[in-house]
């Protein structure tokens, strides 16, 4: 990668060179040409700017010491003390990591009076777990927060953070990965990591056509934020494994100037993310009006239902019955797919499913290739048929 370098010297006709540009990524600033962040590279200005535009590759990244980088480090994530499960889930990857390369797993924990709720961490196989007990971070403050990762960051040096998809992680990662200058990649589906300690982060990209393999191999620490019921969590022992350390931070280094006066809780729902049967409408269902299809299916079985993307921005159902990765993330012990095609987005919010049964009328419908049990025919035909079956199933008992 590289950048152009204007020779403002050169330019005698602003207007005429930046017409030059398809992206219309050059502008008129005060006599001068500056290029916006509209700019794809693509170089055309080099070539017919009259030597007006310069294009300098950039000069290659010195490697960096991953020896002084050790271990994988997971952000606890909680409200009140309350650990989020993704944080286990992180932590039972974190181990699978941290064994290939033979370096321990730390877990970073901040807050106020949460030293009670961090030996529960200890239950789970982690090594360390940095505790920084501030009335600062009593409430989630960005600044406050940032400030205390930077730190732990700064004292630990963990070749590889892992941070959950909430609310709080999807603020903070960015935020610390910035002041470090090093990458993140958010929403991550698979995580692996090389001998060399560089991690392998894959997820979906270019709509989910793609599954993109991301590395970060001139910089430390690595980061990647991850969905909650993505990774497996690790059965909790009733033992306690290695210890917690206090991170102690001076008061005047937290330095925000925005106070938490009071937090509001959002009323509690029950999402489809909680469901132990799910029933997903898939553009296969030809109008709105033909939901009560898949409603019934789902009543009949005492679960619930969702649906893909298409229909949630038709707006025949609400975006929080919506799976994938723009959606929810969901784990069931039962997933009935209807109309499904099965894209990469959608997959990849359902997959870890317990048994996924599959009903579409393309036997090479993408959505087969994850399904346990699969059925190739008319939904409109099936269904019936199988809320007809499940009735009559109670009836006889």
């Amino acid at each position: 990668m590289g950048k152009l370098i204007v020779h403002q010297e050169k330019v005698q006709d602003s207007a005429a060179l930046i017409k030059i540009c398809p992206f219309g990524a050059m502008e008129d600033k005060d006599g001068k040409i500056e290029i916006n962040s509209a700019c794809r590279l693509c170089k055309l200005c080099v070539r017919k700017g009259a030597g007006v535009f310069e294009f300098v590759e950039a000069e290659t990244l010195a490697e960096i010491d991953k020896s002084a980088w050790r271990g994988i480090a997971v952000y606890v994530d909680h409200v009140g003390g309350k650990i989020h499960p993704v944080t286990f889930e992180l932590i039972g990857k974190a181990k699978q990591l941290a064994a290939k390369i033979n370096q321990p797993i730390y877990a970073i924990f901040l807050g106020e009076n949460i030293g009670q709720r961090a030996q529960e961490i200890l239950h789970y196989g982690v090594d360390k777990v940095y505790v920084c007990d501030k009335k600062e971070l009593r409430a989630f403050n960005i600044e406050n927060y940032a400030t205390a990762f930077e730190n732990f960051i700064d004292k630990v040096k963990p070749a590889a953070i892992l941070v959950g998809a909430t609310p709080v992680g999807r603020q903070l990662a960015p935020r610390v990965a910035a002041h470090f200058h090093t990458g993140l990649t958010a929403d991550c589906t698979v995580l692996d990591i090389h001998e060399n300690t560089d991690l392998v982060q894959i997820r979906p990209a270019f709509g989910g056509n793609i599954m993109a393999e991301i590395l970060t191999p001139n910089h430390r620490p690595q980061m990647a934020t991850v969905r909650y019921k993505i990774m497996d969590a690790p059965k909790r022992s009733e033992e306690i494994f290695g210890s917690i350390e206090p991170l102690e931070i001076p008061a005047e280094k937290f330095t925000s100037k925005v106070e938490v006066l009071s937090v509001t809780e959002k009323p509690k729902e029950i999402g489809i993310e909680n469901a132990d049967i799910l029933v997903v409408a898939g553009r296969g269902v030809k109008k709105k009006e033909d939901l009560k299809l898949i409603r019934e299916l789902a009543d009949v079985l005492n679960g619930d239902f969702a649906c893909t993307r298409p229909l949630a921005e038709n707006g025949w159902l609400e975006p929080k019955r919506q799976i994938g990765l723009s959606g929810r993330t969901v784990r069931p012990k039962l997933i009935i797919t209807c109309g499904v095609s099965g894209s990469v987005q959608f997959v990849a919010g359902m997959e870890h499913s317990e048994k996924i049964f599959a009903i579409n009328s393309d036997p090479k419908a993408s959505i087969f290739k994850v399904a346990n049990y699969a059925v190739v025919g008319d939904l409109y035909e099936i269904i019936p048929k199988l809320i007809a079956k499940i009735k009559q199933g109670r009836n006889l008992a």
